[in-house]
């Protein structure tokens, strides 16, 4: 099993957030932030929240 860490990414539009969310979970990152994008729109900008929180949370990669 691969020891993975959940940080934010280095190449970010904002913070990193979306990017280390893909990278983390193996997903291409244009598809988190368009799902990203959308969950926010439609759960009335509570999303703005969340990434803020993880922005907060989560760890900047040092390398």
């Amino acid at each position: 099993m691969e020891n993975k860490k959940l940080t934010r990414s280095n190449e970010r539009m904002i913070a990193g957030v979306c990017a280390g969310l893909a990278e983390y979970f193996g997903l291409d990152t244009t598809v988190v932030r368009v799902c990203y994008a959308l969950l926010t729109v439609f759960t009335a900008f509570s999303g703005v929240i969340i990434y803020l929180i993880l922005m907060i949370v989560m760890p900047e990669r040092r390398w």
